[in-house]
């Protein structure tokens, strides 16, 4: 039997508001909000051509992300009406999709994974073989991919949110650090660019990773 289509939810807040520890990098070409959308934009290049995913929607409100990332190949879900939160924003995102096509499978992933490799976003999908999983931040407190297969999305996001997301899904772990390391810190920004950033994050980079 052939697998339903995965469809990867990306929440992207208003680079502006996005990301506020890392206003501490210096060294970097371009503005916070520019490195906010690199970011963006390298994780979903890397979501895209990743095995077993159809397709990445960008769920924000904000109209230069959405175009932005539009530009790149994504599709958008806009925030603004649908409830306050993180949590309400994918639900109702999910919803649309689901209302498109009651079988498709859904996820999630963060839009701060610069370093995301394809072929180990694809090995986290496949191992979790339509299950509902997810991965946790390399603290280990936060999620970074979460699957839910074809049953309901329930995203339990915020603070200390793989304690929450255990109570539901299975953990899901391998030797996949891109998929972990998601970027809040500048002390996180190093450890992704450890990895090798994706290329605009990286170009943004080219002065320096220094971090105060």
């Amino acid at each position: 039997m052939t697998a339903p289509p995965l469809w990867l939810l990306m929440p992207v807040k208003p680079p502006h508001r996005a990301k506020s520890r890392l206003r501490g990098l210096t060294g970097l070409r371009g503005s916070h909000e520019e490195l906010v959308l690199a970011m963006a934009a390298d994780t979903l290049a890397a979501a895209l051509d990743a095995p077993g995913v159809a397709g990445v929607v960008a769920v924000t409100g904000d109209p230069v992300a959405a175009r932005t990332l539009a530009a790149l190949g994504a599709r958008t879900f806009c925030t603004e009406r649908h409830g306050s939160g993180l949590n309400a924003a994918l639900d109702a995102a999910a919803a649309r999709l689901r209302d498109r096509d009651a079988e498709v499978s859904l996820g999630v992933l963060p839009a701060d994974l610069p370093a995301l490799r394809s072929a180990e976003l694809g090995a986290a999908i496949a191992h979790a073989g339509g299950r509902r999983g997810f991965c946790t931040d390399i603290a280990g407190t936060g999620t970074t991919l979460l699957l839910a297969g074809r049953g309901p999305l329930e995203p339990s996001y915020g603070p200390d949110s793989a304690r929450r997301h255990a109570r539901s899904a299975t953990e899901l772990r391998g030797p996949w650090p891109s998929v972990r390391a998601d970027v809040d810190t500048p002390a996180s920004w190093l450890l992704a660019a450890g990895l090798g950033l994706g290329p605009r994050s990286a170009a943004l980079a080219r002065h320096g990773l220094v971090s105060t």
